[in-house]
């Protein structure tokens, strides 16, 4: 049986649930997503969706185009990193394949 989700929405749904984390532990555990990472999560959703290298998308991280502003880069380094170890326990598959895209190689050619 096949996974229906393409990498794009897998990946979109593990950038929510890391923000998703973070929000609820250091800003509004009552609600989904305060102001500001609500704002966040759009951001990031629309890069996503944007993205150039499409399905083969490596992670941001090791990609070659840093197409996030500087003060969105450092919002989504700080959430990733408060998020990234503790989804191993909270989403264990989520958070093992998001490690595993981590390790892997990227290969970028010029279109």
């Amino acid at each position: 049986m096949s996974s229906s989700k393409t990498r794009l929405e897998r990946e979109n749904k593990t950038i929510k649930t890391m923000i998703k984390l973070h929000c609820k532990k250091f800003h509004t555990p009552e609600v989904e997503f305060c102001q500001d990472c609500a704002e966040l999560f759009d951001y990031t959703e629309k890069r996503l969706k944007y993205c150039r290298f499409g399905e083969e998308k490596p992670i941001c991280e090791n990609c070659p185009i840093h197409c996030y502003k500087s003060d969105m880069r450092e919002k989504i380094r700080k959430i990733m990193r408060y998020s990234g170890p503790r989804m191993i326990y909270t989403h264990p598959i989520m958070g093992f394949r998001h490690l595993f895209k981590k390790l892997k190689k990227f290969e970028y050619s010029t279109p």
